[in-house]
């Protein structure tokens, strides 16, 4: 049995062993998989299982079911130490992703999907219950710029060997499916027997954690996950139904994307940590509200690729810039409350996921653009509340408002 270690005690470890060291190790092996997923998904529905918008909605929709679910992680922790769980559902998304390609239909695609998503889900809420637990509320700000940073350059080292490879070595949706998904499930595997279990500082709540003074968290989760999904469904789906993106031009949109992700995520963790949540945020949701008024224009106006491609990787950036959440939710949250107001918080996430791709898809076969303009007025919506995060927000100062709850709540 491994040995289970306090944050200390670790502290004597090879660095390479470390809490943090194994946080970057899984946000390197992560994307692999995910982002290979990705970056082919919407060539191979099209070219292969001869999707439609609505079936390409239908897929996200069964996609994000397990995000919705995701407060099924608070009773797995009761069986289950947060990072063997983590570890395992790292490995079901990189097995389930590496078999895709087997299943060509509309049935197997949902069923391989709604696998692969329970992997992906399920690991990013233990993810991000640990991230915070681990890293020291100082430090959170950079060190997660920096994981979003080796998680940028791990989609960049995927995205760019399809670049280089796939004409050249006419390579096949199954062959990069079978290798992408099966080094994440490797580096899963490894994380499992080379780490100790660490204990993190604070024994946390195992039950549903729901707190009136974290009202304006969820609402920020539930507007950033109606959000992402104008953005994941049918941006993508966009360049390649109207400018008919082959797998190799869409890729390299994508890598410009991630190499500019991996060089600005740090300057963005240091300029959070400098200008607060409140800016950064407002930030974010301006610029998002500009990016999907113009994505309209490409109808309205006709715009070319050139436009489209920068708009799409502008997007891509300022969704880059979403761990401002989780720092504003570290600073007011009770200790104990992370792990299960994180299974909580990634199910209101996924609320609008679930509708939205569906309802969406129906609206995008009659008027593409005013999917474009829903956007707009869900980054306006999310800009109203950032407006309202505090300029250093605590337990008992979670709003200009001041709180509505008692200013720490007691973990039970």
């Amino acid at each position: 049995m491994q040995r289970i270690m306090t944050l200390e005690e670790a502290e004597r470890l090879p660095r390479w062993r470390r809490p943090e060291s194994l946080l970057f190790l899984m946000a390197f092996a992560m994307p692999v998989a995910f982002a290979t997923w990705s970056a082919l998904l919407n060539n191979f529905v099209i070219e292969v299982a001869g999707f439609s918008g609505v079936e390409i909605g239908w897929l996200h929709t069964v996609r994000e079911i397990p995000g919705l679910l995701a407060v099924g992680v608070i009773f797995l922790i009761l069986y289950l130490r947060e990072q063997v769980l983590g570890v395992a559902m790292l490995g079901l998304l990189g097995v389930a992703s590496a078999v895709t390609a087997w299943f060509p239909s509309f049935g197997g695609l949902l069923a391989v999907t709604l696998l692969s998503s329970i992997g992906f889900h399920y690991y990013e809420t233990v993810n991000q219950s640990l991230q915070l637990q681990w890293i020291e509320k100082k430090r959170a700000p950079e060190v997660l710029g920096r994981i979003v940073a080796v998680g940028s350059g791990a989609s960049l080292l995927s995205y760019g060997a399809l670049v280089l490879l796939w004409e050249p070595l006419g390579l096949t949706y199954n062959l990069v499916y079978l290798v992408s998904g099966g080094i994440t499930a490797g580096i899963a595997l490894f994380c499992f027997l080379a780490y100790p279990q660490f204990e993190g500082p604070h024994p946390q709540v195992k039950r549903m954690v729901l707190r009136r003074r974290y009202w304006l968290f969820y609402a920020l989760q539930f507007m950033a996950g109606a959000r992402r999904q104008i953005f994941v469904v049918f941006a993508g789906f966009m360049m390649v139904e109207r400018f008919g993106m082959k797998v190799s031009e869409m890729t390299m949109l994508l890598l410009v994307n991630y190499v500019l992700q991996m060089v600005a995520a740090p300057a963005m963790g240091r300029a959070l940590g400098r200008f607060g949540e409140r800016r950064v945020m407002v930030f974010e949701y301006v610029g998002l509200t500009l990016v999907f008024l113009a994505y309209g224009g490409i109808y309205w106006f006709g715009w070319g690729l050139v436009i489209a491609g920068g708009l799409y990787i502008l997007d891509q950036m300022f969704f880059a810039l979403s761990f401002a959440l989780k720092t504003y939710f570290q600073k007011i949250a009770d200790p104990a409350d992370i792990a299960p107001t994180a299974a909580v918080a990634f199910t209101i996430n996924h609320i609008a996921a679930v509708f939205l791709p569906v309802a969406m898809g129906y609206m995008w076969a009659k008027s593409p653009d005013w999917v474009f303009v829903m956007g707009a007025g869900m980054a306006m919506a999310a800009l109203a509340l950032a407006l309202m995060i505090p300029r250093h927000p605590e337990p008992g100062y979670e709003t200009v408002f001041g709180s509505v709850g008692p200013k720490a709540a007691p973990a039970e």
